[in-house]
């Protein structure tokens, strides 16, 4: 058990984010936090308001690791090799970090009062990173929505033993990135509606 000194909502969130990974987002409660911390739940809320507000802590605090294990992965790359960094890293975060994952695909409240410079950053992140493939509007966008889509339908399946087949999900995985980069590369032009 920890000592009640140094109590804050930086050390409380820190504590629930590495208990989320443990126990699953969704099990993340203030009476666990509490416990990992040897107090009772009255003293967590001096420094958080509510699960609401702790929960959102921990996806803030979430998107920003995130976000900055891939912009340090993607520096300098462009093209296949930035596709590569980022889909790596994200798959490696997510299977490393489960709770934290999971926190990070909650929809954000803007009504609890945490900032979320992390998630924004992860958006810009990969906008910048898919105009290596010199894709405009609206097929920037898609094209977001399918690197998301491939990279967390593939790594929540993994993570839950979805994959049962011998041959190793890592090679998959390349494969997946390696077909999302032809697909990139070959991009269709966008339909005009009449």
């Amino acid at each position: 058990m920890m000592a009640r000194a140094g109590l804050t909502a930086d050390r409380i969130t820190e504590v629930a984010a590495a208990l989320a990974d443990e126990i699953g987002f969704d099990a993340v409660t203030m009476s666990e936090v509490a416990r990992v911390f040897g107090v009772k739940d009255a003293s967590l809320y001096s420094h958080v308001r509510n699960l609401r507000e702790l929960r959102a802590r921990i996806a803030a605090a979430a998107a920003a690791e995130k976000s900055e294990l891939i912009a340090d992965a993607v520096a300098g790359r462009s093209g296949k090799a930035a596709l590569r960094a980022f889909a790596d890293t994200y798959r490696e975060y997510a299977l490393a970090h489960p709770g934290r994952y999971a926190a990070t695909q909650t929809p954000f409240d803007p009504d609890i009062g945490v900032d979320f410079p992390g998630a924004v950053r992860a958006v810009e992140l990969t906008y910048g990173m898919l105009r290596g493939y010199h894709l405009s509007e609206p097929d920037l966008t898609d094209a977001v929505r399918l690197l998301r889509s491939t990279f967390h339908g593939f790594t929540a399946l993994e993570a839950a033993g979805g994959f049962g087949h011998a041959r190793p999900t890592a090679s998959s995985w390349d494969r997946v990135v390696d077909a999302l980069h032809q697909t990139l590369t070959r991009w269709p032009a966008a339909q005009v509606n009449p």
